[in-house]
């Protein structure tokens, strides 16, 4: 039986899905690998009866996830580049960003958006478990300290005089298990008039655009932002305004302050989106148990179109290897039989296999080289940006599909 409320306390009894057993998203295998047991782990998602926090149990702390040879880089991807850069230019005229302000970013992977900031003189911090991927960071520059946050963490940096006035989490909240120690942490290392900001995305598109491959153990908890709300109050803090945003399928940025930090008045955005959830039935346990007979079908679907492009003589590849693709491809049962490789920019999956599914991944080239019939594109949300980087695809005929919010051609 599941534990109770990473929030509240409450015992979980209500499945949000059921995803079968999976092995940890980003824990690509070497050829090596495969001649091993590899680690499967149940993922099945509830949500608390008391406060509608959608959750994972926790079979595996962040610290055997996030590891020196964690396989995920920010860099890769140019449309999250530029959707960061014009970030960090509408924020620091906005919160009069200077050469005597810190902005801290929790979870900073390999420097993405520091840059920017630093590139304007805005003197930063990254944050970040991963060794490997911390590293690269400092070697482009950026001052980061390996480490988890909480708030142990966030008194010792307070300690020594170290506080943000712009802190940053960028779909960091959903990786923390310990949600209630994060947040309070959050407070310690805010100044008096600083600003959080955090994206992380929205339950409310997850479940309207069937996004159930966004669920995996890395993912802890899936927000609302009625249930953000809740937490960051219960820690001092005032979501005062929020934007939605397209990244990763559909996500929320709030910006939080000290709750007694009343310069700020309550936008009328955070009444809206409350007003929205509620309207769609996000107040009401009833609304996420109906959510699972909608992910069964898209693995119906998924495999039909699979099972019969194969019958058809056509070749079917891959692009991205992204955690998403991970658990939908071990939700549906697909393997190299039905999807022979899949091809990714990052350098740090190439040569790689996928895990559970264990399907190669190959440089994009490879895919120019071999003409297939169809291109399914695992990493939906950049599905402009793939189409366009394989737009010679086209020239032979071949055809680009995602699979979510079903199987279609884009």
């Amino acid at each position: 039986m599941p534990g109770a409320c990473r929030f509240c306390g409450a015992p979980l009894a209500h499945v949000f899905a059921d995803l079968g057993a999976t092995p940890l998203s980003n824990r690509f295998l070497t050829a090596a690998d495969l001649s091993r047991m590899e680690p499967h782990y149940p993922l099945t998602v509830y949500v608390c009866g008391r406060c509608l926090l959608v959750q994972l149990e926790e079979f595996e702390p962040p610290s055997a996830i996030f590891t020196s040879d964690y396989a995920y880089f920010s860099s890769f991807s140019a449309s999250w580049l530029d959707h960061c850069k014009r970030y960090a230019k509408e924020m620091i005229p906005r919160l009069k960003l200077g050469p005597e302000s810190l902005v801290m970013e929790i979870a900073s992977n390999d420097g993405y958006l520091l840059q920017y900031f630093r590139a304007a003189g805005v003197p930063v911090l990254g944050i970040e478990p991963a060794s490997n991927v911390a590293e690269a960071a400092r070697c482009a520059g950026i001052p980061t300290e390996i480490a988890f946050f909480d708030a142990e963490l966030a008194s010792s940096l307070a300690e020594r005089g170290t506080k943000a006035d712009l802190l940053i989490g960028n779909n960091v909240l959903a990786h923390v298990p310990d949600v209630n120690g994060f947040v309070a942490g959050l407070s310690v290392a805010l100044k008096d008039a600083g600003t959080i900001t955090m994206e992380f995305p929205h339950v409310f598109r997850l479940m309207e655009k069937n996004q159930f491959d966004t669920i995996y153990h890395e993912h802890f908890s899936y927000f609302s932002l009625a249930a953000v709300t809740r937490i960051f109050s219960a820690h001092g803090l005032t979501i005062f305004d929020v934007e939605e945003l397209p990244t990763h399928g559909g996500s929320l940025r709030i910006y939080a302050r000290h709750a007694a930090d009343e310069s700020r008045p309550v936008s009328e955005r955070v009444a809206r989106i409350l007003a929205m959830e509620k309207e769609a039935g996000l107040d009401r346990v009833e609304t996420y148990a109906a959510f699972g007979p909608r992910v069964a079908a898209v693995k119906r679907g998924l495999l039909k179109f699979l099972i019969a492009a194969k019958e058809e003589g056509k070749r079917v590849v891959g692009y991205g290897a992204p955690a998403k693709g991970n658990t939908l491809l071990n939700y549906c049962g697909v393997g190299p039989d039905l999807l022979e490789y899949t091809a990714d920019l990052s350098p740090h999956k190439q040569g790689r296999y996928l895990p559970g599914a264990r399907i190669p991944v190959v440089p994009p080239e490879r895919i120019l080289k071999d003409r297939p019939d169809m291109v399914l594109i695992l990493a939906w949300n950049l599905a402009d940006e793939i189409c366009s980087q394989m737009a010679a695809v086209r020239g032979w005929g071949g055809r680009f599909f995602a699979p979510i919010p079903w199987i279609r051609e884009v």
